[in-house]
């Protein structure tokens, strides 16, 4: 293909210079301008659009053997005319809008942010409820907003707002944000799922727009961790992040940034293989995680060995593994490593299908994880364990005298590998022994 630079002196409808790299709206689908100018040999000026859709557009930014733009997927562009597209409004405007009941906006909306839902008030029957100065919290979601609007026009509209949905509208980057969010000093929520935000040269700069900032949905922006890390500076008290269904592949470590960090998704982003956590592992307060639908199939923690507790995740108390290529048990007795572990979500993994019935594999799961007291949304009772444990001895324990194992304590020595495969089998033992005959055959 012929790539050429097309003549851009012969616009003959000029719009505004910043109108490059501006976000459009065009039929209901949202997209970056790559391009303004005329395309050969129509007449008239267009605009050379990136969608947020790979799948909505024609072809890669290039036309007739001439490329005007470049797109990252080969189906991500297409060529609008001007008056097609809309840049959008102000805050308030789409406040005003939002409230004389347009239709483009949704009252009364749920708002999903990862594993919570949180129903964003809105302003259908504002006459009834309170004014729109004392809302606390304002769903704008997929209303087009563009940027704050006149001076100090959002802080004398809005001042009390503490949680704020701003999802799929038509920010272009995060100076747009922060002109926002900087008159809104109490917020501490802030929902920006389905944005596509350009990085500022200096997030630091920043900070002061998010200063009180505690939760932030950026869940669909096609942000990549290091993206993540670099904006990092600007949520100083930052304690929630929800970046499911993005670009992340790669996990690097945060350097005195993240470290509030109690609730972290990062579920459907691609993972390149369980090491990638390990990057993440020295996050002091993280409490929940969320890795479904990650493509992971592995986990080690290298750090201690079989039936000790690792360093890692020291504040772990919550992991999400649903959905993934997990068919190992291997993996569960890494997860008994973790100190902080309580509650563990594991639907949907190869292992979980294996041969056995649902039963006997959640008694595994918990036999094998020691501290564990809430599988798959379901609490484990005490009797419960302590069933799951005695049946645990009586399947392995065959095995474990083949082994080298012993009820002898002196002469219990069972070899490395049952001792890797079975981590706590020993401790169930000695747990045991007084109360239960360990003569029963495998199951």
């Amino acid at each position: 293909m012929r790539v050429e630079t097309p003549d851009r002196g012969a616009v003959a409808e000029p719009l505004p210079s910043e109108a490059l790299g501006r976000r459009v709206s065009c039929d209901g689908e949202r997209a970056t301008v790559r391009y303004v100018g005329v395309v050969p040999p129509t007449a008239g000026l267009w605009l050379g659009v990136e969608w947020d859709d790979p799948k909505r557009g024609k072809h890669d930014g290039s036309h007739e053997g001439v490329r005007y733009f470049t797109c990252r997927f080969p189906t991500g562009g297409s060529f609008v005319r001007p008056k097609k597209a809309s840049f959008g409004m102000s805050y308030v405007a789409a406040l005003r809008q939002r409230y004389e009941g347009d239709v483009g906006c949704v009252d009364g909306e749920k708002l999903k942010i990862s594993t919570r839902t949180v129903e964003m008030v809105g302003f259908e029957d504002l006459s009834k409820k309170k004014k729109i100065e004392n809302l606390t919290s304002v769903s704008l979601r997929g209303c087009e907003v563009n940027g704050p609007g006149p001076e100090n026009e959002v802080r004398q509209t809005t001042p009390n707002v503490v949680s704020l949905n701003l999802s799929g509208n038509l920010l272009c980057c995060w100076e747009d944000v922060a002109s926002i969010t900087k008159q809104l000093e109490g917020l501490q929520e802030l929902q920006l799922s389905d944005n596509r935000l350009c990085i500022p040269a200096d997030p630091q700069n920043l900070a002061h727009a998010f200063i009180n900032l505690r939760v932030l949905a950026l869940n669909s922006t096609a942000v990549i961790w290091s993206e993540v890390l670099r904006c990092a500076p600007m949520w100083p008290l930052l304690e929630e992040l929800y970046v499911c269904e993005n670009e992340i592949t790669e996990l690097h470590r945060p350097k005195n940034v993240l470290q509030n960090l109690k609730v972290l998704d990062l579920s459907k982003n691609s993972l390149a293989g369980g090491n990638e956590l390990l990057n993440i592992a020295e996050l002091p307060r993280l409490e929940k995680l969320n890795l479904s639908s990650t493509g992971l199939s592995t986990l080690q923690f290298n750090d201690v060995g079989p039936g000790c507790k690792t360093a890692m995740f020291p504040a772990l108390k919550f992991l999400s593994l649903d959905d993934n290529a997990i068919s190992e048990w291997s993996v569960v007795n890494e997860l008994e490593k973790l100190a902080s572990l309580q509650q563990l979500s594991c639907h949907r993994n190869p292992l979980i299908e294996q041969d056995r019935t649902p039963e006997t594999t959640r008694q595994l799961f918990i036999a094998r994880i020691g501290q564990l007291q809430v599988l798959n949304k379901s609490e484990v009772m005490r009797e419960e364990r302590k069933g799951a444990e005695l049946d645990y001895c009586k399947m392995f324990c065959v095995m474990w005298l083949g082994s080298g194992g012993n009820r002898d304590p002196e002469l219990d020595r069972p070899s490395g590998e049952f001792v890797e495969q079975h981590p706590r089998f020993q401790s169930l033992i000695r747990k045991t022994r007084r109360t239960v005959s360990l003569t029963r055959t495998p199951l």
